[in-house]
């Protein structure tokens, strides 16, 4: 498991980053000003309702493109669209706890549901060397139910890598391509056949603004 884990995401970005006439790599990190621009709530957690979950984009911003660089998402399209999902799920950042209405054990920055958080802590624990998630921790948060599963990957580093994780682990290689291309069809497909969601207005919305951006 570990090796076909690890092969999946080493090789996520590699025939659509280096292939034409498919869009190259992304080299720049994404930036906190881009991220106000799409999202200009972002730069700050005045007034948020659980200010011990909010993160302003100059917190998010270096956690976000470790994930990128961790889950293989170096091509523009892919990282825009993680953002955007982002953004719009936590309220630019203002939540990583599913709170409305109040699902137990959803959260991270994509407020992934709580089976994918347990299928998410466990391969943490058995691919990642150092993500600081043992198989005993999470075998102990599993008998103590959602909630304290959730809490084994709702900090900085890994709260902000959940949605990196799922698209590389969790959705098919059209999806991904789909992203890549960075057409609205790709992003309506990415959330219906691969997120499990609709394509709505306010979501498509932050994905354009991203996307307008053309690169961080």
């Amino acid at each position: 498991m570990k090796l076909k884990a690890l092969f999946v995401i080493f090789s996520l970005s590699m025939p659509v980053c280096m292939a034409t006439p498919v869009p190259p790599c992304n080299t720049t990190p994404l930036t906190v000003s881009a991220i106000t621009t799409v999202a200009s709530d972002s730069a700050s957690c005045d007034g948020a309702p659980f200010p011990a979950e909010c993160a302003t984009a100059t917190n998010a911003a270096p956690w976000i493109n470790l994930a990128f660089h961790t889950f293989g998402i170096h091509a523009f399209g892919p990282q825009a669209a993680l953002l955007s999902l982002m953004l719009f799920e936590s309220g630019s950042f203002k939540y990583n706890i599913n709170h409305y209405p109040g699902v137990p054990g959803q959260g991270t920055r994509n407020m992934q549901s709580p089976a994918f958080n347990l299928e998410y802590a466990e391969w943490l624990a058995a691919n990642m060397t150092g993500s600081g998630i043992s198989t005993q921790q999470v075998q102990k948060a599993q008998s103590e139910g959602p909630t304290q599963v959730l809490e084994l990957v709702n900090g900085d580093r890994w709260g902000f890598a959940s949605a990196a994780w799922f698209l590389a682990t969790q959705c098919d290689e059209e999806a991904r391509k789909g992203l890549v291309a960075a057409t609205e069809d790709g992003w309506n497909a990415y959330l219906t056949d691969c997120i499990g969601t609709t394509a709505t207005e306010g979501r498509t919305t932050i994905w354009k603004k991203a996307i307008a951006l053309g690169k961080w």
